[in-house]
């Protein structure tokens, strides 16, 4: 079969080439892949290859949308035909490729109302802002009006993560920096967006809102700690996505605060192959339900190209200058 992979950590050493096509085990199903998006996770993996040149292509990607092919023994949730959308495992080969093996746990039905390219665009994202807000930064019981500040609210995550705000009934306020994403935020339902390469605190105060119970950083936790510390309300929760490079210090005035600090890892379910696994599977489902209901928003913004080592390369540094809004997708 056919796939796309890099040979080591420059976005110049990705290649097509042929490999074996995988066997599904008995809990997987092999998907014949129609669309993949990319995420920024694919071009930190590249970089964890390093400069040394492997002899066989490392395949990325997580996200994908297509049609089974085959199932495993022990699969009884899906068929042979049935259009499924997936975020797969990081421990193994990626998505980038023309049939993929993955956990039918980590696998929902494609939202029929969605093209594949449209819904290759959803999952990681979808999940990580469903995870984060539902299961890190609450129990899913969210006052009405509560409000909550996303940090980088054009990006892959906070466009899902804003519709998945306010339908839960919060007072979403998401930043921005140019005209096309601020736009874009108050397009997918924020309020209100605030300028993050300004400072946060003055412009949320003449809004009305001198601290935020909720705060969702999407971007880089270092660059913004600070502005958090201060932006943050009491007994508030700050919810991370991004790694840290350096040791934070987490003390006063922040601790007077007895914050709650969460970190959302979207693949790590199927890295540690934990016992809810299939909750991943779930909130796909929960997904494309609002899909199907015009709750949750396309996440696509320019039309699909077709996935050539070339357009894979573009994506990559596309991904890579930070300008992104919403989500890149390519089709087989």
């Amino acid at each position: 079969m056919k796939a796309f992979g890099a040979l080591n950590s420059s976005i110049d050493s990705i290649i097509e080439f042929d490999c074996p096509t995988p066997t599904p085990a008995a809990d997987e199903i092999l998907v014949r892949v129609h669309a993949i998006s990319i995420n920024p996770v694919d071009t930190k993996v590249r970089k964890l290859i390093g400069p040394d040149s492997l002899t066989t292509p490392r395949i990325l990607g997580f996200d994908a949308s297509g049609t089974i092919e085959a199932v495993g023994d022990n699969v009884s949730t899906f068929s042979i035909g049935d259009e499924v959308f997936y975020s797969g495992d990081v421990t193994r080969p990626g998505s980038n490729s023309e049939l993929h093996s993955v956990q039918a746990a980590l696998v929902a039905k494609k939202p029929k109302n969605l093209s594949f390219h449209e819904a290759a665009a959803i999952p990681l994202v979808a999940i990580t802002a469903y995870e984060l807000l539902f299961e890190r930064m609450t129990d899913g019981n969210i006052a009405a009006n509560t409000a909550i500040l996303i940090i980088n609210g054009a990006g892959g995550v906070g466009s899902a993560l804003i519709p998945l705000a306010k339908s839960a009934g919060l007072t979403v306020i998401a930043t921005a920096s140019r005209p096309a994403s601020r736009d874009w935020c108050l397009k997918l339902g924020a309020h209100h967006v605030l300028d993050h390469s300004k400072p946060l605190l003055p412009q949320a105060q003449e809004l009305g809102f001198p601290n935020f119970p909720l705060i969702a950083n999407l971007h880089d936790t270092e660059l913004y700690w600070q502005q958090t510390t201060e932006l943050l309300a009491p007994l508030g929760t700050l919810g991370l996505i991004v790694e840290t490079q350096n040791p934070i210090h987490i003390g006063n005035p922040f601790r007077l605060k007895s914050p709650r600090i969460v970190w959302e890892y979207m693949p790590a379910r199927s890295r540690f192959q934990t016992p809810d696994i299939h909750r991943q599977g779930q909130i796909l489902t929960e997904i494309a339900f609002r899909c199907e209901n015009h709750t949750f928003p396309i996440l696509t913004t320019t039309p699909p190209q077709k996935l050539t080592a070339q357009s894979l390369q573009g994506a990559h540094r596309l991904i890579e200058s930070n300008t992104t809004i919403g989500k890149i997708t390519l089709e087989l």
